[in-house]
């Protein structure tokens, strides 16, 4: 069976600025600049930089204690 890769986020760093550097399952690394997501709802209170920082990588994308994730399929799929 074939299928479409569905990729994992295995590692996250911190760089600043809103911007995480993200490791896939695959081996693929990106560095990817959040500050375009974070509006409305859940996102809201992520634009207070201490509070985007709880960031942690949950088993496949990374979560934020408040609920909040990005899907791994949109963040190994994002262009900055």
């Amino acid at each position: 069976m074939t299928g479409k890769y569905i990729p994992v986020v295995v590692d996250a760093e911190y760089l600043g600025d809103f911007k995480i550097k993200i490791t896939f399952d695959n081996g693929i690394v990106k560095e990817t600049d959040f500050k375009k997501w974070l509006k409305g709802g859940i996102f809201e209170e992520l634009k207070d930089e201490e509070k985007f920082k709880e960031f942690f990588v949950d088993g496949w994308t990374i979560s934020w204690p408040n609920g909040a994730n990005i899907a791994p399929e949109t963040l190994y799929e994002n262009e900055d």
